[in-house]
């Protein structure tokens, strides 16, 4: 108790659009009593054959919710074993000083006496260790951690102890990456690593024969993973091998550059690309594990921190927040916490999760226009955003000025492409639906607007301006 479950339980349950259950608060409104009248009349062993049969109920509904139970409710062995089965559980991590000071000002029947306080707290710690399946102090914690994303400095080390199962492990990076960064993954994964192998840097490794090539290498069991050590390219490429190879095994995405850690490691999408479009070819395969240790930024050169730094700008803008001005440490947590709750919210991207497109329909199909070598996917991104942002305030009512800050955070140069290839490859994109081209645009920040249908004169004059001559 005092350890903050409601107002994050409230919070986690709007972010990933789900029914939120205090449980607390649901027995007292079933039975018009406050918990502190219930100790008294029934008593303590009353209430706790309530609290559980209520959370039982909860936690056997069809339509998934988060809850917050009573700091007693895992007294209950029945409880904990519903928990272990039906629930992802998070402990919220709180100091016993913190509690007592919030939960003392209460009528909490159990919050009366500080040293019997502190005496509960350590009795009951060891009870809630055993049965979370996560700790956290704060929301993008409980999102992160739901999502299998762990964040930290010195993350890289942590590996071994990341990857599911006691199955072999193969490594994947790309040659540039696995000079940087392969022995020190080599080193955290010990005797369970078993291959290593490389993928072309870059679009290249999304490709069919250099995908054909890794699936012909690999010699892992159904009970092996595969970890995936570098960029965007190099997750996404392996991923779909994972995803594909003996119909799917476990995976690990480490991402090494900003693209990879704010984005594209994040919420299991792999895919390669055709020469018609970027990314028409994927499956999405959940990772189990996403290690992200931003100190392993430090390596990247200033052209490739910069291509990360367009991704960054559209989360912000979807958050609402001008994370773009954060540390790295913050800044990546931050950043992997809002694309985590997008997935977490629609695992198929199959609605809410569109949100995450905004700006892409331009770049993918500036990056086919130019066959994946003209244009940087970092520099596409940039100008796809400024057409959605020119066409959100002509079309949405966003303000001029949210324009304006995307100048400033991120000015773009037009493309040096073909037209009739990059109109050609927009309306192939993945998000169309009935040959219609569909955008995500932004009304506000943190507002954004998926599925939004305009005239294919606006479209186009919107992607025109794009592109230079």
């Amino acid at each position: 108790m005092g350890a903050g479950k409601t107002t994050l339980g409230a919070a986690l349950a709007e972010l990933l659009g789900r029914p939120f259950t205090d449980v607390d608060a649901e027995i007292e409104e079933r039975s018009q009593s406050s918990i502190a009248e219930m100790f008294r009349d029934p008593g303590e062993a009353a209430f706790r054959a309530i609290e559980a049969g209520t959370i039982r109920e909860a936690l056997l509904a069809r339509e998934p919710a988060v809850l917050a139970l009573g700091g007693g409710a895992l007294g209950s062995e029945t409880t904990r074993g519903l928990l272990r089965s039906l629930a992802f559980t998070v402990l919220v991590e709180v100091d016993a000083s913190i509690a007592w000071e919030r939960a003392s000002v209460s009528d909490r029947p159990l919050a009366r006496d500080e040293e019997q306080f502190h005496a509960l707290y350590a009795e009951r710690l060891p009870v809630y260790e055993a049965a979370a399946d996560a700790r956290a102090r704060d929301l993008d914690g409980i999102v992160l951690a739901a999502a299998g994303v762990h964040v930290g400095l010195g993350a890289l080390e942590e590996l071994g102890s990341l990857v599911p199962g006691d199955g072999p492990v193969a490594l994947v990076a790309d040659p540039r990456v696995g000079g940087i960064h392969g022995a020190a993954a080599q080193l955290a994964l010990g005797d369970r690593l078993v291959s290593t192998h490389e993928l072309p840097v870059g679009e290249e490794a999304k490709t069919v024969p250099a995908l054909e090539r890794l699936w012909g290498a690999l010699r892992l069991d159904r009970k092996g993973t595969l970890v995936a050590l570098g960029g965007g390219c190099t997750t996404d490429a392996a991923g779909f091998a994972a995803a594909t190879y003996l119909r799917g095994i476990a995976w690990v995405p480490v991402p090494t550059s900003l693209v990879g850690q704010v984005d594209a490691g994040i919420g299991g999408k792999t895919a390669l690309d055709l020469a018609g479009g970027k990314n028409l070819v994927g499956a999405f395969h959940w990772p189990a594990h996403v290690v992200i240790d931003p100190a392993l930024l430090e390596t990247l050169p200033h052209a490739e921190r910069a291509e990360g730094r367009a991704e960054v700008v559209k989360t912000g803008l979807l958050a609402g927040e001008a994370l773009w001005e954060l540390p790295d440490p913050e800044l990546v947590r931050r950043c992997a916490a809002v694309k985590a709750a997008y997935c977490i919210r629609d695992p198929l991207d199959r609605g809410p999760r569109a949100a995450l497109n905004l700006g892409h329909t331009f770049a993918h199909a500036l990056e086919a226009a130019g066959g994946y070598a003209e244009l940087t996917h970092g520099r596409a991104v940039g100008l796809g955003l400024h057409a959605a942002l020119r066409l959100s305030v002509e079309h949405v009512g966003l303000d001029p000025g949210v324009l304006h800050t995307l100048e400033e955070a991120l000015p773009a140069e037009p493309a040096r492409v073909d037209r009739e290839r990059a109109w050609a490859a927009l309306q192939r994109d993945k998000k169309a639906e009935s040959g219609r081209i569909r955008l995500v645009l932004l009304e506000a920040p943190g507002r954004p607007r998926t599925g939004v249908g305009l005239p294919d004169e606006a479209v186009r004059d919107a992607l025109d301006l794009l592109i230079a001559g």
